[in-house]
């Protein structure tokens, strides 16, 4: 099949690369132009690629031999791998320029003159100089009757109006381009690509996503993401999000924000959701306790096998904190009544699904302290060959429970996220 010499950019993102052995090198994320002055046609630099270990880098259009249908084929598999940073004077046609609000000012489009119309696709093409340029514009108006979408427009690039730097910088952008990139994605990875975004367009996604979605991304973030876009949004959503995050990590950015600051968060928060955020902060966060979750699978000894299996099931409950049930004497809920043991989903999976978790209890299992530190807690997990241990205070009440990637998360580095293999 020939290559295109006219493509528009949204059809790339998700494109599989392949070298000129046919060997794949990652997925087209984003298309890099800069846009010049007056309303000269923006040129295409490059390409921004995200491989397999979820890296993005930047490929030269020049690299590029053809785009086809199903893949973008390069003119050598050598590729600099060094991570994507976007550069003073350049533009994400996909993250900066899709749903702009621009104005027409083609005399054939008399139903778009002098009103808002949203960028929804940019059309690039190869000029006989070898060089890519973006020569068209999909834009649609706005939503007609009845809230119907408008047709979509193909105008040439110097009947658009508002595409300037000046322009993209200002607020209140769309994002739905945004959001149906990410679609589908795991939140670390979307987290990974949110990096990648110049400032405003991070915080507008953030603002775009919904609270559950939006907690789950923070998490994966590092602290000074973390901060920078809870900072960024309106105080009671900040207090929305952290209620959607997992204690420990909601602790965790909390614990690095100015103590009025923080309290002011907790005091939005629900209750039931900032009580077990507050116990965490007593705690060092290189301690047991401050490292714990407040939320493992806590079940009474009178519990079944089959209810225990359903409750590890669960779809909240991390792959970690299932590898084990504790067992308590009433209440449950953290800090629990007398800790009686721990039961290990082999041990589960082996018994008959009537039989009671309080009759296979490993009641001999060492259990840390909430003091205990950071060394001791890996030591732990070391000598024993767990990924989840449990926490009990010196009346014997379960606090909570330490799991293998709390432990991970602080013994990297701390800019472990923004690090990248290669570099």
């Amino acid at each position: 099949m020939a290559a295109a010499s006219k493509v528009f950019a949204a059809r790339l993102s998700g494109l599989v690369v392949l070298g000129p052995d046919g060997e794949s090198i990652g997925r087209v994320r984003d298309v890099v132009i800069t846009v010049r002055i007056g309303r000269q046609q923006p040129r295409v630099l490059g390409l921004v690629i995200e491989m397999f270990s979820r890296k993005r880098i930047f490929v030269p259009m020049l690299r590029v031999t053809a785009i086809e249908p199903a893949s973008v084929t390069l003119t050598t598999g050598n590729v600099s791998l060094r991570r994507f940073t976007q550069r003073p004077g350049e533009v994400l046609a996909l993250a900066q320029v899709l749903d702009s609000r621009v104005r027409v000012d083609d005399p054939d489009l008399e139903e778009l003159r002098g009103v808002e119309s949203l960028v929804v696709d940019l059309g690039i093409e190869l000029t006989r100089t070898r060089d890519w340029v973006v020569s068209r514009v999909a834009v649609r108006g706005h939503r007609g009757r009845l809230g119907r979408r408008s047709a979509i427009h193909v105008v040439e690039w110097h009947h658009v109006q508002g595409l300037t730097h000046s322009d993209l910088s200002l607020p209140g952008q769309g994002v739905s381009a945004l959001l149906l990139q990410y679609e589908g994605m795991r939140a670390a990875d979307v987290a990974n690509a949110m990096r990648d975004l110049p400032d405003k367009r991070r915080h507008e996604l953030a603002v775009a996503l919904d609270d559950e979605r939006l907690a789950d991304v923070v998490q994966e973030l590092p602290a000074d993401d973390q901060t920078d876009l809870l900072m960024h949004l309106e105080v009671e959503r900040a207090a929305d999000v952290l209620e959607a995050m997992d204690p420990d990590d909601a602790a965790d950015v909390l614990g690095v924000l100015p103590e009025t600051e923080a309290e002011s968060l907790l005091r939005l928060m629900d209750p039931e959701d900032s009580e077990p955020v507050r116990r965490l902060l007593e705690h060092s966060p290189d301690t047991a306790g401050g490292l714990m979750t407040p939320s493992p699978v806590v079940l009474t000894a009178s519990t079944t096998v089959a209810e225990a299996l359903a409750r590890a099931r669960i779809s909240d409950v991390t792959p970690a904190l299932s590898s084990m049930v504790f067992v308590v004497r009433p209440p449950t809920a953290t800090p629990t009544g007398r800790y009686l043991g721990v039961v290990h989903l082999q041990k589960l999976l082996r018994e008959p699904p009537a039989s009671l978790v309080g009759g296979m209890l490993d009641s001999d299992l060492p259990r840390l302290g909430p003091e205990d530190s950071l060394a001791t807690v890996t030591r732990y997990f070391a000598t024993y060959n767990l990924v989840c241990g449990p926490v009990v205070d010196d009346e014997n009440h379960l606090l909570g429970a330490v799991t293998v990637d709390d432990v991970l998360d602080h013994l990297l580095p701390e800019d472990w996220r923004e690090e990248e293999n290669g570099e």
